[in-house]
């Protein structure tokens, strides 16, 4: 019922950039406020970036301020992670997550390797 896709994951070098999707369906999308999680390896699980349902507020993990912009696309149902000057310590999974009320919605995961 509910999905949420990710997409525009994979290998980029350090200092560089790559913007995630997060395609949402079967659920209010603009009524939810929508977050991208990550695990890097060794590394708690965390919530990268927040946004509010109308995209009037957001907020960062503190290792990624000032280089990722969450955003979203209420007309497309989609929410983005800009991902600009890249480090190595970004490598992880990452998940976009909608709260619905008393639900949670989780996508499937996208994979982010940073490398040389």
């Amino acid at each position: 019922q509910v999905q949420l896709v990710e997409s525009g994951g994979g290998l980029v070098q350090p200092g560089g950039s790559l913007r995630l999707s997060c395609a949402a369906s079967g659920l209010d999308f603009s009524r939810v406020d929508m977050s991208w999680f990550r695990r890097q390896p060794g590394v708690e699980r965390e919530s990268v970036a927040f946004i509010t349902s109308t995209g009037s507020s957001t907020n960062y993990a503190r290792a990624v301020k000032g280089r990722f912009t969450i955003s979203r696309d209420n007309a497309k149902n989609t929410v983005y992670l800009q991902m600009n000057n890249l480090k190595p310590e970004d490598t992880a999974m990452y998940w976009c997550h909608a709260a619905d009320g008393y639900y949670v919605h989780w996508g499937q995961g996208i994979q982010v390797t940073v490398s040389t």
